[in-house]
């Protein structure tokens, strides 16, 4: 089974909580993967499209942007090419001559939202924690770069200038060169040619993998494990690596090798955030009372907050002094959590959305804060 996904960069993030318009329809919904189940998916979109567009209806939109809405959505349940490739869980933001779709591969409870914006924050799960990696796959006679992709095929990747082999990256026929020249002999000398390959794969690597924020993660025996991590100037290398020589093992079997120390990863970046939560609520410097992180939020006061993405607490946020207003869940107001997320999106924060279990002290938000209000 293969998860066709379709994971949000930061700029379509940052290019969906900018929208503000009347009518925005958010609807989420778990699919299969399986193509002959694809039939009960279509029946559960269509199902969520009809409450949606009842709420348009109750809300009193415009006739002809209901329709314009109505319209994107039949469209797309209709399309039978869409149905043929989905993964765990399906993400559609529509509004008047606008339907965009996400194929996720986190399994997300089914949910509809009208607003006056979309509602992301179960869109951002799929960003925080995207099951997407490289391996690095390297030994004295290969090297290679593979993508990890979510539980779909993985590829290796074309890394321009990247060495065939250590020897030939050093211009010898062999690293075990015994010529006495300088200390470039024995054992010491296969060290040597083995910082120069190391070196010359890791500037191979800043190419492709510069601005990037995905674990890598480094399949190798010793001793080029550890010259290699002595050199790596790339500053999401994962603590831990696949062992063993990886020169006769297949992108695959790397990519399965590779997702429990991607779960490892996610949970030690989990634990660290929530460690340092716990101190700064020490100090005043952290927050789980909704209505204080929807002012901090405002003011651009939030570095980092933890959302539950299933909680929903329907109401309106002040946009110049952020007090909280709590309404009932209909088409004229929002989801408070979700409105703080894009506010601390929109003030550089970061925002990690998780279940409710992660959320420090069982709250619906975990905020901590630059600081003290």
């Amino acid at each position: 089974m293969t998860l066709h996904t379709d994971i949000p960069t930061r700029s379509e993030v940052e290019r969906l909580i900018a929208v503000r318009e009347p009518g925005c329809v958010s609807i989420y919904l778990p699919t299969s993967v399986i193509t002959q189940d694809a039939q009960a998916d279509r029946i559960e979109l269509k199902n969520l499209v009809a409450t949606a567009i009842r709420q348009l209806e109750a809300a009193g939109a415009a006739t002809a942007a209901i329709a314009s809405v109505r319209d994107g959505l039949d469209d797309l349940v209709d399309d039978d090419d869409f149905w043929t490739a989905q993964a765990r869980s399906l993400a559609v933001l529509a509004s008047a001559g606008s339907v965009r779709t996400f194929r996720l591969p986190n399994r997300l409870s089914a949910a509809v939202e009208v607003a006056d914006r979309f509602y992301i924050t179960p869109l951002l799960r799929a960003v925080t924690f995207p099951q997407a990696a490289f391996v690095l796959a390297l030994a004295a006679g290969s090297v290679r770069l593979v993508e990890v992709t979510p539980e779909g095929p993985s590829f290796t990747v074309d890394v321009p200038g990247l060495p065939t082999d250590a020897a030939g990256s050093v211009g010898k026929a062999s690293i075990a060169d015994r010529s006495p020249i300088r200390r470039i002999q024995g054992s010491e000398g296969q060290k040597v040619r083995l910082r120069q390959y190391a070196r010359k794969v890791d500037q191979a690597l800043r190419g492709v993998l510069s601005g990037l924020e995905l674990p890598l993660i480094l399949a190798a025996t010793e001793p080029l494990d550890s010259v290699y991590r002595s050199l790596n100037s790339y500053p999401h290398l994962a603590e831990r690596g696949i062992a063993g020589n990886p020169e006769a093992v297949s992108d695959e079997r790397l990519a399965a090798a590779a997702r429990p120390l991607l779960d490892e990863v996610y949970a030690g970046e989990l634990s660290a955030v929530e460690d340092v939560f716990e101190r700064r609520f020490e100090q005043g410097r952290a927050t789980t009372d909704v209505a204080t992180a929807a002012r901090a939020a405002t003011h651009g006061a939030i570095d980092t907050l933890l959302a539950d993405i299933d909680v929903k607490l329907p109401g309106f946020v002040d946009d110049d002094t952020g007090a909280v207003t709590f309404a009932q869940d209909d088409a004229a107001s929002y989801g408070l959590v979700d409105e703080i997320a894009r506010r601390v999106l929109l003030s550089g924060g970061r925002v990690i959305a998780v279940r409710a279990a992660d959320v420090p002290h069982g709250g619906p938000v975990a905020a901590i804060l630059r600081y003290p209000l």
